[in-house]
């Protein structure tokens, strides 16, 4: 299973960085962790194919997180003519939430239906749901975003990712990164605190009590980007737009 980082910016672009995306691929499939708004210039910058991607999870509803869809759906119906289906995973109220911001941004792009089967999901915290032999566990963590925010374990070929999504320190993640091999945690900040942000300082605190093997520390501000040179763990590494791994 290969993971590449389409996006590892936060919400506002430190570090010339594109917005929160995660492009997972097996042997049988492909399936995204988040869809920032600048998604499709990273699949672009990486030469992936959209159309190959056939579950998007979505961990809450703040635009850098679930934005692309609304560029991805369009691309899906005008620009690539989709035909296989779409399964879209995410907090409650996802669907509408999508649409609002479509109608916001390109008004009437939601009267046409899509060519392709599009299926809409929502989770249910701490309930585990299975999409084309994917399950993603969402634990509930802190973050408003008008509708639940959560923090996503999934497993898929037989390997176990954890996503931290955003959100300050809750006991939670501990489950979400349990023996996991590959843990992506949000670390908006080096030791400044930021209210429903984490930075170094807490999850260097916390590395003992997460037992993923591999930890990657994500969505980072200028001041953590400037400091990034004093993380110093060793199975801890920090993501950058277009780092792939092999899990």
């Amino acid at each position: 299973m290969k993971l590449t980082v389409i996006g590892s910016g936060d919400a506002f672009g430190s570090g010339g960085r594109l917005q929160t995306c995660y492009h997972v691929a097996d042997a049988e499939q492909e399936f995204l962790i988040d869809c920032g708004a600048t998604a499709l210039i990273g699949f672009n910058r990486q030469g992936l194919d959209p159309n190959r991607v056939g579950t998007i999870f979505i961990s809450h509803l703040h635009g850098d997180h679930f934005a692309g869809l609304v560029w991805w759906l369009l691309h899906a119906m005008h620009v690539s003519h989709r035909n296989e289906p779409l399964d879209i995973v995410g907090p409650e109220g996802i669907a509408a939430r999508c649409a609002a911001a479509a109608e916001a941004l390109f008004p009437g792009s939601t009267a046409r239906e899509p060519r392709h089967e599009l299926r809409w999901h929502e989770f249910s915290s701490a309930t585990p749901i299975e999409v084309n032999g994917i399950t993603a566990t969402p634990y509930p963590v802190r973050h408003p975003s008008g509708a639940p925010s959560y923090g996503l374990r999934i497993a898929a070929g037989g390997k176990f990712i954890g996503f931290s999504g955003d959100s300050e320190w809750v006991e939670t993640l501990t489950d979400v990164a349990a023996d996991a091999d590959l843990y992506i945690t949000e670390c908006y900040g080096f030791e400044e605190p930021a209210r429903f942000h984490m930075n170094w300082r807490v999850i260097e605190e916390n590395l003992d009590r997460l037992s993923a093997r591999q930890i990657m520390l994500t969505h980072m501000s200028q001041a953590m980007l400037d400091h990034s040179r004093q993380v110093a763990a060793a199975h801890v590494i920090l993501a950058q737009d277009g780092l792939s791994l092999d899990l």
